[in-house]
């Protein structure tokens, strides 16, 4: 039988969720049994959460990085199929590119189920909370999604480019696989909207290491900031800002590498002895803190500290690796994965005031100055849009921003346009295999 995004997920679906919780042996789970038991529900959300966080705790953002490299990074690793991301030369059999694509939908294939069978459960407060879970966690994916296998959302036009298929019905038996089609940009950006304003209306403001209503409503500034909707953006990154009561963390150091939630950290992937992974740390530090080799896969070229002046100590939160320089952010193997920084908050807030000459909770140099300050860093008077968005390359700094602030800036890669083919991810010819509806990318299509 072909091999689609859409096969069971049942079996072996529960390795790495809670030990607590009562539920059968896996062996015996079938379909039926699953959704009689509303506590598998949880379970579900769960193995969605694990498979998010196999690409997302910094796979997917690390290739980003590469491929928007100019210069800045170089990677010493022997994976072949990374090496392809730093050089361009991406084909459509990379095994990254499938997993990048595969698991995402086993996640979200996960996610719809248990929006599927909500009904089960009779507590109204936990049957808000996990749908908000399973909306969050859906959008966020489709962003990532749309972000990397398509061309870019132009602010202002229709945006009827090919995006990626949307499924929002749960696959638990072989007779309900489909062959969707791919839906337009615009359609994907609209879907990541709804389900993220309503996990913001569905989620509380506190749900430990879960997404929260404020992780939602940081996930939206970000979409919003990725679509140029600088209003929507600047209302979302103030709301956080505000009233989830997070705060940033007192330096540098503090920011990563934190084996629990930090006061900054609006969402986090997990990481334990037993289940998630630290792929930055894998691929960005070197032996010494569990990475790949003694030099690290991915380290950084001196021309980068170009970017730092006088006492920031971010131009400083580096050390070496048998001659190379790699950064500290990531130096910890089993430390949680940032995946939203109220820093990131900041930067939106003060990029999109500036923009829209308005003072919504604070100035820009206010704001802009509160992260120099936080790194020991001269303040800057005068400001400008330049000096916002340099300051975000300084606080962002590898972290997997790099591709999709060039392309919402509209500034060119090694000389590519931004909105040139080449400049997004081949569609797996796994997927083009099993799926006749599927087209493939125009610059991988031979």
């Amino acid at each position: 039988m072909r091999n689609t995004v859409f096969t069971l997920l049942f079996f072996g679906l529960f390795s790495g969720c809670d030990d607590n919780l009562n539920i059968e042996p896996v062996d015996s789970l079938i379909p039926e049994t699953v959704l009689q038991n509303p506590e598998n529900l949880h379970s579900l959300l769960l193995g969605a959460y694990l498979y998010a966080s196999n690409r997302l705790g910094g796979r997917i953002q690390t290739e980003n990085e590469l491929f928007a490299n100019e210069g800045k990074l170089l990677w010493n690793g022997a994976d072949f199929n990374i090496a392809q991301f730093d050089r361009r030369n991406l084909t459509s059999t990379n095994l990254e590119i499938m997993f990048n694509w595969v698991t995402p939908y086993r996640s979200i294939n996960l996610c719809n189920v248990v929006l599927d069978n909500l009904d089960i459960l009779r507590n109204t407060s936990k049957r808000n909370l996990l749908e908000g879970e399973a909306r969050f966690l859906r959008g966020l994916q489709y962003f990532e999604l749309v972000k990397i296998y398509a061309l870019p959302y132009d602010e202002g036009r229709s945006n009827t480019q090919l995006g990626v298929p949307i499924v929002l019905d749960g696959v638990i038996t072989i007779s309900q696989i489909k062959f969707p089609t791919r839906e337009s940009v615009e359609v994907v950006y609209k879907q990541v909207i709804e389900d993220l304003e309503q996990a913001y209306s569905l989620l509380p403001e506190d749900n430990g290491i879960f997404a929260d209503r404020y992780a939602a409503m940081g996930l939206l500034a970000r979409v919003f900031l990725q679509m140029g909707n600088f209003e929507e953006a600047l209302n979302a990154s103030h709301t956080v800002i505000s009233n989830s009561g997070h705060t940033l963390a007192p330096d540098i150091n503090g920011a990563f590498n934190n084996g629990v939630d930090g006061i900054e950290d609006l969402f986090m992937w997990q990481v334990t002895v037993q289940d998630g992974k630290n792929s930055f740390n894998e691929l960005w530090s070197t032996n010494v803190f569990g990475g790949g080799s003694s030099t690290a896969d991915l380290s950084i070229e001196p021309t980068f500290l170009e970017l730092f002046t006088g006492t920031d100590e971010r131009g400083t939160f580096f050390y070496q690796g048998n001659g190379t320089l790699v950064t500290s952010k990531w130096q910890s193997e089993f430390a949680n994965v940032p995946y939203l920084r109220l820093a990131e908050m900041y930067l939106i807030r003060a990029e999109c005031n500036f923009r829209l000459g308005s003072n919504l909770g604070s100035d820009p140099e206010t704001d802009i100055n509160k992260l120099r300050d936080r790194a020991n860093a001269e303040s800057t008077f005068g400001i400008t849009l330049d000096d916002i968005l340099a300051e975000r390359k300084r606080e962002l700094a590898f972290e997997g921003h790099t591709l999709h602030d060039a392309k919402r800036l509209k500034r060119d890669i090694d000389g590519i346009p931004y909105n040139d083919d080449q400049l997004i991810f081949p569609i797996p010819q796994r997927e083009l295999d099993a799926n006749p509806n599927l087209e493939p990318n125009p610059a991988y299509s031979n």
